[in-house]
């Protein structure tokens, strides 16, 4: 297990603190766990089922429409084709709707802090307008997820829309809102919860779970995720960690909250290629 970083703990734990938009669980929104998933792999379709019912049981969508950074997010869900090698059609609508989401972030408390830190770290533009700018060439920024193919993918849609390849894989899709929306429309199937060996179950309250589930046909065998955060966390913590990155790919092991979790962060070029929590463990245990 790798060491510690204990100024990312800091940061992302006063960011954690600072998240007002973050939805409280038992009151926002409640889950419901059921059984332990079985262990299976990468696109096997017969699966073992310990979930008959839904992940989310409810969730507050008035207050979701009614949080500006939740309801711009929400607008970008539905601006991608899934298939990887599809070529992605941005339209001028959907970079207005872009451009709203990051203003609606970078207004947050989250965001400016994220943004102070990494103006001490000469990693950002201090302009506002510069630093939109270079979150939109990080995450919005369509490249080719295979060589050769069309540019058929961009950070924001691996991460928090996700992708499928072939049919067959489900690539990333790491966001809560959007495993919720497609739960309710009975496109995402969740399968149980993920412990780690000698785990005990995890709690309903627990803002960070591993989960199975299957979408569109393939099964995702773990994922990982937060639960109930806001966007603009996510997408701040991510950005901090790709922009200090050298390396290809990067593992920050930080602790938030009660939650120790290794975050990792993929590059595609200048571009995220993929971002996720893996939960280490859980101290409330």
């Amino acid at each position: 297990r790798r060491a510690l970083n204990h100024e990312l703990s800091k940061l992302f734990s006063d960011m954690w603190d600072m998240d007002v938009n973050r939805l409280v669980p038992g009151k926002d929104y409640t889950i419901d766990l059921q059984g332990k998933a079985d262990v299976t792999q990468q696109g096997d379709s017969a699966v073992q089922d310990s979930a008959a019912r839904h992940l989310f049981h409810n969730v507050n969508e008035e207050r979701l429409k009614s949080i500006k950074t939740f309801a711009t997010f929400i607008s970008l869900l539905d601006n991608y084709e899934t298939s990887t090698g599809m070529a992605e059609v941005v339209t001028p609508e959907e970079i207005v709707e872009n451009n709203c989401f990051l203003d609606a972030v970078l207004a947050t408390e989250v965001m400016k802090l994220a943004h102070e830190y990494l103006l001490k770290k000469k990693l950002a533009k201090p302009n506002l307008a510069d630093f939109k700018y270079q979150l939109y060439d990080i995450w919005f920024q369509l490249y080719a997820r295979k060589e050769g193919d069309r540019p058929d993918s961009c950070g924001f849609e691996h991460v928090f829309v996700g992708e499928t390849r072939r049919g067959k894989q489900i690539l990333g899709l790491h966001n809560w809102v959007q495993f919720y929306l497609q739960e309710k429309r009975n496109q995402i199937d969740y399968k149980g919860y993920v412990t780690q060996k000698n785990k005990t179950r995890p709690h309903k309250d627990d803002q960070v779970l591993s989960i199975q589930f299957s979408w569109k046909g393939s099964v995702k065998p773990i994922g990982s995720t937060f639960i109930g955060v806001s966007p603009e966390f996510e997408f701040a913590l991510y950005t901090v960690i790709f922009l200090l990155a050298e390396e290809r790919v990067t593992r920050e092991t930080v602790k938030i909250e009660e939650y120790e979790l290794q975050v990792v962060v993929c590059r595609h070029g200048h571009h995220i290629g993929t971002a996720y929590p893996v939960l280490l463990s859980n101290s409330s245990e």
